[in-house]
């Protein structure tokens, strides 16, 4: 079986397929992104610095609002198996404990010799406001059945 056939059983992604996710950023996704990465950056946690800033109030990491992309290709499209080889995103405007997200992603290119798709990908906040986009390049193996 070919390795494009082996990771997408169903058939390659198409061109113009989209997919998103939406939750709300916690608190407490500050706190656990801290422990995960060692970032104790004062305009996570300290509110009376963070209001001397541009940002006026505590903003979550920049890790925290990308990680909902990396939901949206692992669970969604191109879905379970995929990983990114590559992005190049931009961070717009800031997110704050109490912010809902949506994560969206849309297939811009799918190569037909590899499982390898090229996506346009943004973050907005519940306001409208586009706090990250960009491009990812990512690759979707196979995984034995039993996970499918």
């Amino acid at each position: 079986m070919a390795e494009e056939q082996k990771a997408w059983p169903t058939g390659a992604p198409e061109v113009g397929e989209k997919a998103e996710l939406t939750r709300e950023v916690l608190k407490e996704d500050i706190e656990k992104f801290t422990e995960i990465s060692g970032d104790r950056n004062p305009l996570h946690y300290d509110a009376e610095l963070a209001k001397e800033t541009k940002f006026g109030e505590i903003v979550v990491q920049g890790g925290v609002t990308s990680a909902i992309l990396n939901a949206v290709v692992a669970e969604k499209l191109p879905g379970p198996g995929t990983v990114f080889l590559q992005v190049n995103w931009s961070f717009k405007a800031p997110v704050r404990p109490g912010d809902t997200i949506t994560g969206a992603v849309e297939v811009v290119t799918v190569r037909t010799d590899k499982p390898i798709t090229e996506l346009k990908t943004t973050v907005t906040r519940g306001d409208g406001t586009v706090v990250l986009d960009g491009e990812a390049v990512c690759y979707t193996m196979s995984l034995p059945d039993r996970v499918r």
